[in-house]
């Protein structure tokens, strides 16, 4: 398989709103985001991975007082728990950036200054309604269109006459519409393309950037008593992160590379900001456009959307259930092949959660590579036999597994997660059929079989090695598990380490069980 080069990839979650705690939203666009960058880097590419938190706004104001503490204290609270939990999930991100961080804080007014230098922003008084819970405007039209409820909380919208500043959005119409004629892949899934084809028809309208309503935010340049709209502070942070504003900067000369971002990874009810909004701004500024925003849907809880008052949240407590009781690997491996990145929502289940890890972890990668690992332990006293060449089977083992690697790659990099796992199982899933074949456990008791069955588990531990070496992104402490085990390197290059033939006759094999199989409790199921 050809080597490529290294390229830039950078790859974003959106910041999250620090009003709350973390609940599994949070982690699971993250953990994908995580998955993405450890393949990514696997691959020889040089990935930068941003995440962080959303701290400004009228609801941390308004959670501050009623706490009787100060917004930044309240901020800085909910970030480390924002930060505690990156390390609970063993996330590998580059960056956490904070929306009160003075660089990102000094980049917002110079964007927001280059913008009212061009014209694209003027004062205007905003009349029409407002949803507290998203901090968002919406035209007398659009709020219609939702019975004046928020189409997110479902609570009442208020009637709001404001002064504020706006930008010029309604001026972007005609080159918005280029962008999505020239990229179709601009946002997906296709979804969530044409619903905002859908709303580019009714006609865009300028929108409001600025408060006067509260405090506690980033001033506008020379017009301290409007705050910046925290959806515009926030979306400024993918450049922010690099230093796009500062162009003498050493945070840009180190990090400029990695613009435009390969994915904005997104909730889909944030959708028309980053879909929308983001590209205006970004078309005013002369900047490139990111290649791909990418909204997921949501998880729902057992059949039912998550809320407050059914009290069934996912949230940390729960997360940290799983992995106490089946590892982390396994709410990875289940976020990641189970999660909503397509049109639908996911529901996240004990039952459906039990049985994915019992078929695809304990059944599939845990029984394959113990049942190997075994065979060699029992009948070459642990040491990797060679390959005799001998034909045994119809399995043309290094261009099944050259195809699957390249379906795998492939897959990962349109961030199709879920196939590029499923190509890299089928490598799994042929091994246990190859042995179901030819019954290596019978031909061991054949001494004129001994070619045979040196054949037959060198082919099964070295198409395994390839299969672990895609997995590694998805399961990085299991795999790393059954590389140490195995004796083998870690993969500097991913494709070139999909190439068959590197297992090395001689080499150590230690018998491995990784995925124990585990009891659902009565109650669960």
């Amino acid at each position: 398989m050809p080597q490529m080069a290294a390229d830039p990839r950078y790859i974003t979650t959106p910041i999250y709103y620090v009003n709350g705690r973390p609940h599994i939203g949070h982690v699971y666009t993250t953990t994908i985001c995580d998955v993405w960058a450890r393949f990514q880097r696997l691959l020889g590419n040089d990935v930068f991975f941003l995440t962080g938190t959303d701290e400004h706004g009228q609801k941390v104001e308004q959670s501050a007082t009623e706490r009787n503490m100060v917004p930044q204290a309240l901020a800085d609270e909910n970030t480390a728990e924002f930060r505690r939990v990156m390390g609970m999930f063993g996330l590998s991100n580059d960056h956490f950036i904070r929306t009160t961080d003075a660089g990102h804080k000094r980049q917002v007014q110079a964007f927001v200054q280059r913008l009212m230098d061009s014209g694209d922003v003027y004062l205007g008084t905003f009349e029409g309604w407002y949803d507290p819970g998203q901090e968002e405007y919406y035209t007398e039209t659009k709020a219609r269109e939702t019975e004046y409820m928020s189409p997110i909380s479902g609570r009442p919208l208020q009637k709001a006459t404001e002064e504020n500043y706006y930008f010029k959005l309604s001026a972007y119409q005609d080159r918005l519409e280029q962008l999505f004629a020239d990229n179709p892949g601009f946002v997906r899934p296709d979804a969530r393309r044409n619903e905002i084809l859908g709303r580019l028809r009714e006609g865009l309208q300028d929108v409001p950037i600025s408060r006067t309503n509260f405090t506690w935010g980033i001033p506008v340049p020379g017009h301290e008593e409007h705050v910046i709209y925290v959806w515009i502070d926030a979306l400024f942070n993918y450049t922010t992160a690099l230093g796009m504003a500062e162009p003498d900067s050493d945070v840009w000369a180190q990090r400029q590379q990695y613009w435009p971002a390969a994915y904005h990874i997104i909730g889909k009810e944030i959708l028309w900001f980053h879909a929308v909004i983001w590209p205006a701004l970004l078309m005013a500024l002369d900047a490139p456009q990111p290649a791909c925003v990418y909204a997921h849907s949501f998880w729902i809880s057992d059949g039912q959307k998550m809320s407050k008052s059914l009290g069934n949240f996912i949230d940390l407590d729960r997360l940290q259930s799983c992995i106490d009781t089946y590892g982390r690997d396994a709410l990875r491996w289940y976020l990641t092949t189970n999660g909503p990145l397509g049109a639908t929502d996911a529901d996240f289940n004990d039952a459906q959660f039990h049985e994915t890890y019992t078929t695809d972890l304990v059944n599939t990668v845990g029984n394959c590579t113990s049942r190997v690992s075994a065979m060699i332990a029992k009948y070459f006293d642990g040491v990797l036999p060679a390959d005799s060449g001998i034909a045994v089977g119809d399995v043309n083992w290094p261009e099944l597994c050259e195809n699957q690697a390249a379906a795998s790659i492939d897959a990962m990099d349109r961030f199709d997660l879920a196939g590029s796992c499923a190509a890299a199982m089928s490598i799994v899933r042929s091994v246990d059929a190859f042995i179901h074949d030819t019954e290596p456990f019978k031909l061991a008791k054949d001494p004129e079989a001994a070619e045979a069955l040196s054949a037959i588990l060198y082919r099964c531990a070295e198409a395994l090695r390839i299969a672990s070496s895609l997995l590694e992104a998805v399961m990085p402490d299991t795999m790393a598990q059954l590389h140490e085990s195995w004796n083998i390197s870690a993969a500097v290059d991913l494709r070139a380490a999909c190439s068959w033939g590197q297992l090395q006759p001689g080499q150590g094999i230690v018998k491995v069980a990784l995925f124990p199989r585990v009891q659902l409790a009565s109650s669960e199921a």
